[in-house]
């Protein structure tokens, strides 16, 4: 009988745990125009929590994640454009606050790389393959294996 309240009290416990990670709680006011709360829960969805690294600022519940959500909902009402929001935030944190990276020259390599690697693992593969197709085709053992017990 303690076993099974324990594994209760255990589940419950878990239960309650992961329901606080997975809801963020956001406490800045809500924008009376519905167009520009669109664009508060758009921009919140491209940006990382510094802290949490791989989390939108809209799902994580951290403090500097509230921080930079109260940030983002005043440049907002400030007038700010979309670009300038993300302008003003990378050079305050640099490019990695940015959920889906720029494309320039200095990460193209990032980009690049995958395809390069896979070039290079074929062109290894197709000459290991021609190698090995002008090897001779023998079915005799060199080894000695006529030694009596």
């Amino acid at each position: 009988m303690k076993l099974r309240a324990l594994l209760a009290a255990l589940a419950l416990a878990l239960a309650l745990g992961c329901s606080a990670i997975a809801f963020a709680v956001d406490n800045t006011p809500p924008i009376a125009d519905p167009a520009m709360q669109q664009r508060y829960v758009a921009l919140i969805n491209e940006f990382r929590c510094m802290q949490c690294q791989n989390e939108a600022l809209a799902d994580s519940n951290v403090g500097l994640a509230a921080d930079l959500r109260l940030e983002v909902h005043d440049l907002i009402l400030k007038g700010k454009s979309d670009e300038e929001i993300r302008d003003f935030l990378v050079a305050r944190y640099g490019e990695f606050i940015l959920l889906r990276p720029r494309m320039s020259l200095r990460n193209a390599w990032l980009w690049a790389a995958p395809s390069v690697l896979l070039l290079a693992g074929l062109a290894v593969a197709l000459s290991v393959m021609r190698k090995r197709s002008r090897l001779p085709i023998t079915d005799e053992d060199t080894s000695d294996n006529t030694a009596d017990a």
